[in-house]
């Protein structure tokens, strides 16, 4: 029997997802629109769920963002979560070794989330928030995880359009097949500006489930880089599966 979703709470879910990838408040014509739900159920839903404090409202009730409840949520999600935990120490290390951002980001669905981080000390840095999310194949987090499968199911990963964040971004599914090959024999993914221009991105996949879910990464303002500091981001993250599974190494 093929499973039927319960409505109601499909609905529910969907005004979260939307919300949450918006970046200011939504009005309720325009969410409707976006979710093709009625005005009147979809007005009834937000109700409940802005006195349940999922959901915020503006002082004129007509804009609609994130409530509190659910950043509560997606805190404890982060701090239950066994590689967060994991990865603490790693994150430390990366971050002492090169002084630089480091970032842990897992794979979901087509695109890398970020689920923590350890800041640069120098006020120049990539500018980035946990629970970010970001296409995959425009991040070095996600293409080292990309890599990590074969092209089969990178196929089956990827949306039908691969969205362009800067100029830089590999929007060609040949192309991207190609960096992806690159990425398997060096070891390492580049983000080359292609998630944020001025930055430039390393990370390796984290091999604690197979195929790997998680990765780690290292980020810095390309004006900062050369050749030998970016080698010693490379070596360092060269270094993360070992330490991760042997902290003591």
């Amino acid at each position: 029997m093929q499973f039927q979703p319960v409505k109601s709470a499909d609905r529910t879910l969907e005004i979260l997802e939307v919300l949450a990838d918006s970046p200011e408040r939504i009005g309720l014509g325009d969410l409707a629109r976006r979710l093709s739900i009625p005005k009147s159920s979809l007005h009834g839903i937000l109700r409940t769920m802005v006195r349940r404090g999922w959901v915020e409202t503006d002082e004129s009730g007509l804009l609609f963002g994130l409530g509190v409840r659910s950043l509560l949520v997606g805190a404890s999600y982060v701090e239950r979560d066994d590689a967060v935990a994991r990865t603490q120490p790693l994150l430390d290390w990366l971050n002492s070794q090169v002084d630089e951002t480091a970032h842990l980001g897992r794979l979901d669905g087509t695109d890398v989330v970020y689920l923590a981080k350890r800041e640069s000390r120098h006020p120049l840095r990539l500018y980035s928030a946990i629970g970010r999310r970001l296409p995959a194949h425009a991040t070095a987090l996600g293409k080292a995880l990309l890599a990590a499968r074969d092209d089969a199911e990178v196929a089956d990963l990827l949306p039908a359009k691969l969205a362009t964040l800067t100029p830089n971004t590999i929007d060609r599914r040949d192309d991207l097949l190609a960096e992806l090959d690159r990425i398997r024999a060096a070891g390492y993914a580049v983000d080359r500006e292609e998630s944020s221009e001025g930055i430039r991105c390393f990370a390796v996949s984290l091999r604690t489930s197979h195929p790997p879910v998680d990765a780690v990464s290292v980020s810095a303002p390309v004006l900062r880089l050369d050749t030998r500091i970016e080698q010693r981001i490379i070596d360092a993250l060269g270094q993360a599966n070992e330490r991760l599974l042997s902290p003591g190494a």
